[in-house]
C-alpha cells in the first residue's frame, strides 16, 4: 500500500432493482461489513457513509457512472488524498470469483472507475477488484453487469465475499 487507507468507496447502483446484480457486488460486500439497515449509515456526499474509527466507508448513490462525484466530495470533506483511497468494484476482466487488489491499474473500461478518476483528476488510488467475468459472446456488457448472477454464481457469492472481506481486513486492519 502506498498510504494507509482512510476511505473505502464501494461502487454500485441504488435501488432494489440493482441490489442483486453483478454491478452491485461491491455493495454486497459493504452490506456484509455494515448492514444497510444499520443506522450508522448517514446520507451525505451523494451517497451513504459510515465512519469506523479512522476509516470511512462510502456507498455512492449517484449511480455507477457518476460515482466520482460522491467519492470526490467525501475525499474533499475528510481531507483524504487519493493515495489513501480504496475503491471496491466489480471487474469484467477478472475471472468470476477471483478477488485481488491493485494500485492504479486504469479503469479497464469500468465507467464507475472512469468517473472516480475523472473527478479526482488521477487514477492513482487503490482498487479491490471482485471478478464477475466477461459475458458470453452473445451478450452485451451493459446488460451483463445489470443482470443477476446465475443460481450457480449466487451459491458461490458468500465464499467470494468472505475472501474479499478477508483481503479488505488485511488492507485496513
Amino acid at each position: 500500500m502506498q498510504a494507509p487507507i482512510r476511505l473505502v468507496a464501494f461502487l454500485g447502483n441504488p435501488g432494489r432493482r440493482y441490489e442483486p446484480t453483478r454491478h452491485n457486488v461491491a455493495w454486497m460486500l459493504a452490506d456484509r461489513l455494515v448492514p444497510s439497515d444499520d443506522r450508522s449509515w448517514k446520507e451525505k456526499f451523494h451517497g451513504l457513509f459510515h465512519r469506523d474509527g479512522s476509516i470511512v466507508f462510502l456507498k455512492p448513490t449517484a449511480f455507477m457512472n457518476n460515482s466520482g462525484r460522491s467519492v470526490q466530495a467525501a475525499c474533499s470533506f475528510f481531507s483524504v488524498d487519493p493515495a489513501a483511497l480504496l475503491v471496491v468494484h466489480d471487474d469484467l476482466e477478472t475471472p468470476f470469483g477471483a478477488v485481488d487488489t491493485v494500485w492504479d491499474g486504469g479503469h479497464r473500461g469500468h465507467n464507475g472507475l472512469r468517473s472516480v478518476s475523472t473527478s479526482l483528476s488521477t487514477g492513482d488510488y487503490h482498487r479491490l477488484r471482485i471478478g464477475i467475468g466477461r459475458p458470453p459472446a452473445n451478450r452485451r456488457v451493459a446488460d451483463w453487469v445489470l443482470e443477476r448472477f446465475s443460481r450457480e454464481e449466487e451459491a458461490e457469492l458468500p465464499g467470494i465475499l468472505a475472501r474479499a472481506e478477508e483481503l479488505l481486513a488485511q488492507i485496513i486492519p
